[in-house]
């Protein structure tokens, strides 16, 4: 049983406009998915249905298993959190620490497990220094950690992520990866986080769908996406530039295993180095 899934998931706009057909997608625990396409490919459509913001024109979304329902809304959106773009869009409280407190004070739980999940969040997130600023105050990137706190307090299985490296620095886009990879590999979450910025991808993503006009049209293994020049290319989209690099190496006939983290291509110029030595 996978935590999400689309079925044949088809959603139309007010004044028939087609936002998404046919799309098949599935999350599995512990996955960490990017979901990649060019601006208006459908990628926040498809994401505000799997915790039941939007509700489909046809086709189904289950959630362990389930379709969503009016019974069962309040405890899906527990289990699936989303975090928008716009961090404005989720932050309205006077200080960090009230803000994040939010979510786990609706779920009706009692002060001290409130605390606890707050102090939680921002530890994960790193910005327990932020508790008694005012959000508004904030700087982009630190805005954003704010709206991921107040999600990963609600203790989700599944972590939504539009765009999240949107506005950031560099150093926010590595804290980011850093945070990302921990989510799943220590924590245990689902991850799935939407993206045009592909080399971003290879850092923090096990399984990519791509999306174009509404539609998934590729889907697999890094190693499986990023081989797909030509596809990519027709949907506005591109390789990263490490494995870019290693594709142009070996059309010239040098001798180099692919890679596509910087941890790879590290090690396999290295070892091609060692062989020319």
């Amino acid at each position: 049983m996978h935590l999400v899934e689309t079925r044949d998931l088809c959603y139309t706009y007010p004044g028939n406009v087609t936002a998404l057909h046919g799309i098949n997608f599935i999350a599995p625990r512990k996955a960490r998915i990017a979901v990649i396409g060019s601006n208006g490919a459908g990628k926040s459509t498809l994401f505000k249905h799997f915790n039941g913001i939007f509700k489909p024109t046809s086709g189904s979304v289950l959630v362990q298993g389930e379709p969503i329902t009016k019974e069962n809304i309040r405890n899906i959106r527990k289990f699936v959190g989303i975090v928008f773009q716009n961090p404005d869009d989720q932050i309205f409280s006077p200080t960090v620490e009230q803000d994040v407190a939010f979510g786990p004070t609706n779920l009706g739980l009692d002060e001290k497990t409130v605390q606890h999940r707050v102090s939680e969040a921002l530890r994960i997130v790193g910005i327990e220094h932020l508790a008694s600023r005012v959000p508004h105050h904030l700087s982009g990137g630190e805005k954003k950690r704010v709206a991921i706190a107040g999600v990963v307090a609600m203790e989700p299985q599944v972590l939504v992520l539009d765009e999240p490296t949107a506005g950031l620095d560099p150093q926010g886009v590595r804290d980011f990866n850093h945070f990302c990879n921990s989510l799943s590999q220590r924590y245990g979450l689902t991850v799935i986080f939407s993206t045009h910025d592909v080399s971003l991808v290879p850092e923090i993503a096990d399984y990519v769908y791509v999306m174009n006009k509404g539609t998934i049209v590729a889907s697999g293994t890094i190693e499986e996406i990023f081989v797909q020049m030509e596809m990519l290319q027709s949907v506005r989209l591109d390789v990263p530039v490490l494995p870019k690099l290693i594709r142009s190496l070996q059309e010239h006939g040098i001798d180099i295993n692919m890679g596509y983290t910087f941890e790879e291509v590290e090690a396999v110029f290295l070892e091609a180095f060692r062989k020319r030595a």
